[in-house]
């Protein structure tokens, strides 16, 4: 996030593209709805009508993949109507008229055609989000998990540039992490091309810092992502894999694919706390300690670094994922790795990462965390993000055109899939499954269907019924629902019993490489006919 959660109470609207904010992050969704309720706008643009509706001023229900198209067109409308800041988009930004120029694409007649949305309603929420200051722009995967995902993101940020709604407080482009430490894992190195604090592995410099820190020769390539990772499993390129706190075969795009690629690996190690659907497959176990059995830190959404101490003695044999790390690194050189507690290895952090350079247990302990940049033990952390100026200098407008989902519905697959999250469970399930509380809220997976389209295929609420994609098929009950488009359902993908991600389709950003596990043609039918 480039601003800080406790900034909601100043927003005056809110724009929440992509995220089911009240069940994948509830206490940010429960802020949110506190500032409506006190008179702040709300735009949700969601291809369901999700539980953060009932709130919104403005709801606009788009098709699945058109999120490029609807947010040059709300663009289109702050520039031809002069809504535009002029004076930020002059003194903090390039290229805007290469980037006006090509809003011309977007026609009226086009984006209601792309969308499925009324012009009306685009001119609304256009208005709404440039008048009403501070606004602040909201998204999550949504908006990330698309053949198209990186134009996604840079059309945000070209909305929050041309109203000037970044580098203030209660504004900014706010993406919202879906565990409680993916920002901490991407912070510290657990991304392919990056050494911890977003030091590329392309750089010469960086690399040569780095060895010297480590003292051990470094590769100048970037590495590969999750999906390309299993890819070269699959094809007997990749030989071992150590896996970490996962459990791809529910949670990985095109799960078939990833079942074929463990079948083929020849070393398979798994760490995690529980006995997962993936760790079947592994040749070595490691049991895992959880958050309330180990010391350490979490780094969450707003870029807040926290304590995490120890509570309870670990369970069993099960270790700290930090101790397991370290002794499996002094067994395999003849140097390094000799840390004995999690404060030391933070000191090394301190001392490679100049955005956590001022973030010391010491300083950690008396506060309710510390948000970087911190570069210095006297700096206060950095409460919202670009505030004079962009971290590349000025930010730039970036053109775009509508590129299409890599799957359309036709005439086989006629219905177009997209997923979400519950709010009673967390990620693949593996810990939420274990509270019976949990599951009497929400105990199975359920496909969503408009009215329509469950007459169109002679289905009925509360039925079993077979969907098949080109990549899998499942069984599932039926849930019929107006809070779906006609031709568009919904699942989860919490439950083994009914695993979504069978049927998710792992086609690639060419940019983040992430996969568009949010658009996927399937059909269904009666079970007799996937007999």
């Amino acid at each position: 996030m480039t601003n800080s959660i406790q900034e909601i109470d100043g927003t005056a609207c809110f724009f929440n593209i992509g995220t089911n904010t009240t069940a994948a992050h509830p206490i940010i969704g429960h802020r949110i709805r506190r500032a409506v309720n006190k008179g702040a706008k709300l735009i949700v643009a969601n291809p369901k009508e999700i539980d953060l509706v009932r709130q919104a001023d403005i709801f606009i229900q788009h098709q699945p993949g058109s999120d490029v198209v609807l947010l040059m067109g709300i663009a289109r409308v702050i520039v031809d109507e002069g809504l535009a800041d002029d004076e930020f988009i002059a003194e903090r930004t390039e290229n805007f008229e290469a980037f006006k120029e090509s809003l011309e694409e977007f026609t009226p007649e086009y984006v209601t055609e792309i969308t499925g949305v009324p012009w009306s309603q685009i001119q609304a929420a256009a208005r709404l989000y440039a008048t009403h200051k501070p606004s602040a722009l909201y998204y999550a995967m949504g908006i990330t998990q698309h053949t198209h995902g990186t134009d996604n993101v840079m059309a945000t940020a070209n909305l929050a540039m041309l109203t000037g709604n970044v580098g203030k407080p209660s504004t900014g482009v706010n993406p919202l992490r879906g565990q409680n430490n993916v920002q901490g894992a991407c912070d510290l190195g657990g991304l392919p091309n990056v050494y911890p604090g977003y030091q590329q592995v392309t750089n010469p410099d960086i690399q040569k810092k780095f060895e010297a820190a480590w003292g051990v020769p470094l590769s100048p390539e970037n590495g590969l992502t999750h999906v390309e990772i299993f890819n070269e499993m699959a094809e007997g390129n990749i030989k071992a894999m150590y896996l970490v706190g996962e459990n791809p075969l529910l949670t990985e795009a095109n799960a078939n694919h990833v079942r074929e690629a463990l079948e083929k690996i020849e070393f398979f190690v798994v760490q995690d706390l529980f006995m997962s659907e993936t760790a079947e497959f592994a040749d070595v176990i490691l049991p895992a300690s959880s958050y309330a059995e180990k010391d350490g830190s979490f780094t969450n959404t707003e870029r807040r670094v926290q304590r995490v101490r120890q509570a309870i003695p670990p369970v069993g044999d099960s270790k700290p994922d930090w101790w397991i790390v370290a002794q499996l690194g002094q067994r395999m050189s003849d140097h390094g790795f000799d840390f004995n507690s999690p404060q030391e290895i933070m000191e090394e952090i301190n001392r490679v990462t100049p955005i956590y350079g001022g973030i010391t247990y010491e300083r950690l302990e008396d506060t309710a965390g510390l948000q970087w940049p911190c570069p210095t033990t006297d700096h206060p952390g950095t409460r919202f993000l670009h505030k004079d100026k962009f971290s590349r200098g000025k930010g730039h407008f970036s053109p775009l055109s509508y590129r299409a989902p890599f799957e359309q519905p036709d005439d086989e697959y006629p219905l177009l899939l997209t997923t979400d999250r519950s709010l009673f469970h967390w990620h693949s399930g593996s810990m939420t499954h274990r509270e019976e509380g949990l599951g009497v809220l929400n105990g199975e997976e359920l496909l969503l269907i408009n009215p329509q389209d469950a007459e169109r295929f002679g289905v009925v609420d509360g039925e079993m019924v077979g969907v098949e994609s080109r990549r899998g098929d499942l069984v599932v009950r039926v849930k019929v629902t107006e809070i779906c488009l006609p031709g568009v359902v919904s699942m989860t993908f919490h439950f083994p019993d009914a695993p979504t991600n069978v049927l998710t389709n792992s086609a690639l950003d060419p940019v983040a490489k992430i996969p568009e596990t949010k658009v996927a043609a399937v059909r269904i039918g009666k079970l007799v006919e996937f007999a």
